[in-house]
């Protein structure tokens, strides 16, 4: 842990700052996954913490739960009478193919319709597992992903560290920050209790690792504006990761959305966006015209496979990356199973989601002292470098979640009442806690309060 802690207090300038980690235990996995968790939300709130003693200057304390962090790498709702809906796609998932095997991912409709471009029509699993196996897994990935889609090879720890991208990926920092211009300093608005008061947040990123960095920014007080354009919708994680925010939707292609894009990204403090590298740049929102617009902007975002390399452009999600690097064949040697075992969370979407809050705050407590923005770059690949590098050690399993987890609040969602587990961090004086229940997506006008 302290080794896994001490390399993100260093990637990200924090200082090695003591954290207390209560509880004990740790989710079965041949990573240490439930490290990564704790370490991940620590430094979120260490970065919280460090704004925090700039501006007041006093340094609260930091405490994070175990087996409460593990458990929020999972879901933090629970339900009333009701159930959230199925994650994933019903043809979504691992396929044996002719010489190894290969996930597809097929959430979204035009992702599926690529797959079965490829492969034809597939009503279930059955059909679509029949398909596969006639294909070698890398002529399927390549053809999949030719067609717009997102699949993976699994491959091996050393085939990845061989490949090109994982040798592009090797070569980055876990985040990559570059400063931008001095400008006037703004005023810190927030209190101790409320530290991110004020402070406007105009999330573009979708399903879970940048969710889950707003999330947290809304926890502290940030004012979050969530952006999707208008068929978007991701069912199975909008109850769990819409918290704390109001969430709208606009067309990007269209010139009247593109206006008010262009307003409300000109009053954002931080933007926070998950598109593949090229894909602002191709709507005409690169990165000196996100500047141009909004001066001194805040600007964190991520993408799959890094931002070097041949596959720095390629679709991927965190279930993909496991195949791709190695982790999913690691856990199935590690499991002595015969299919691939990945992470027993997404461990890489809600770590490098904290690790951008983190850095957005950095960056944030910069800005407030010396008037100077920034961004940051962040990969779900460079996040999984980092977990594969650290020895999980051994630890006796977490124990289970019991009702004494949950939150004594009730929240009111559209979708019926649900309890939150309680958060995993505690900050001195400065409690993570959500005005806003989870929403419907688009549920919002596209305007700041």
């Amino acid at each position: 842990m302290t080794d896994l802690l001490t390399s993100i207090q260093a990637a990200l300038g924090l200082p090695p700052t003591p954290v207390t980690f209560t509880s004990s235990g740790a989710l079965p996995s041949a990573f240490a996954v439930t490290d990564l968790a704790c370490a991940s939300i620590a430094v979120a709130g260490q970065a919280i913490g460090e704004l925090l003693h700039r501006q007041t200057g006093h340094l609260p304390g930091l405490e994070v739960d175990r087996r409460l962090a593990s458990f929020w790498f999972s879901t933090s709702l629970r339900p009333t009478g009701w159930s959230v809906p199925p994650l994933w796609d019903p043809v979504a998932g691992d396929y044996a193919a002719r010489d190894g095997w290969i996930r597809l991912h097929t959430n979204a409709p035009h992702h599926r319709a690529a797959a079965e471009s490829v492969l034809g029509t597939c009503a279930d699993r059955a059909a679509m597992a029949s398909k596969v196996a006639q294909w070698a897994s890398s002529d399927l990935e390549q053809a999949v992903v030719d067609a717009g889609g997102c699949a993976a090879e699994m491959r091996s720890l050393q085939e990845w560290q061989a490949h090109p991208q994982g040798r592009a990926v090797n070569a980055e920092p876990l985040v990559r920050f570059t400063h931008g211009h001095d400008l006037p300093g703004k005023t810190w608005q927030g209190s101790v209790a409320r530290p991110l008061a004020g402070i406007r947040v105009l999330d573009l990123t979708r399903v879970l690792a940048g969710p889950v960095a707003s999330r947290f920014l809304a926890g502290l007080g940030a004012d979050v504006l969530r952006i999707d354009p208008p068929s978007w919708n991701e069912p199975g994680v909008v109850p769990e990761m819409t918290l704390g925010k109001r969430c709208a939707r606009l067309d990007l292609h269209d010139k009247v959305d593109r206006g008010v894009f262009d307003n409300l990204l000109k009053h954002a403090d931080i933007l926070l966006h998950g598109y593949r590298a090229d894909a602002l740049e191709r709507l005409g929102y690169g990165f000196a015209e996100r500047q141009r617009l909004a001066p001194g902007l805040i600007d964190v975002c991520l993408n799959a496979y890094g931002w070097s390399g041949p596959w720095q452009n390629r679709r991927g999600f965190d279930s993909l990356v496991q195949m791709s690097c190695g982790i999913a064949d690691a856990g199935m040697h590690w499991k002595h199973a015969d299919k691939p075992t990945p992470l027993p969370v997404q461990a890489l979407d809600h770590a490098t989601g904290y690790l951008m809050a983190a850095s957005a705050i950095k960056l944030l407590s910069e800005r407030l002292s010396n008037g100077q923005g920034g961004s940051a770059r962040l990969s779900l690949a460079r996040t999984a470098k980092l977990l594969i590098e650290h020895d999980p050690g051994t630890a006796e399993p977490l124990r289970p979640e019991d009702a004494g987890d949950q939150g004594v609040l009730v929240e009111q969602t559209p979708w019926g009442p649900a309890h939150r587990l309680q958060v995993p961090m505690k900050i001195t004086d400065t409690p993570l806690q959500w005005v806003l229940g989870a929403s419907e997506l688009g549920a919002h006008r596209p305007q700041w309060w």
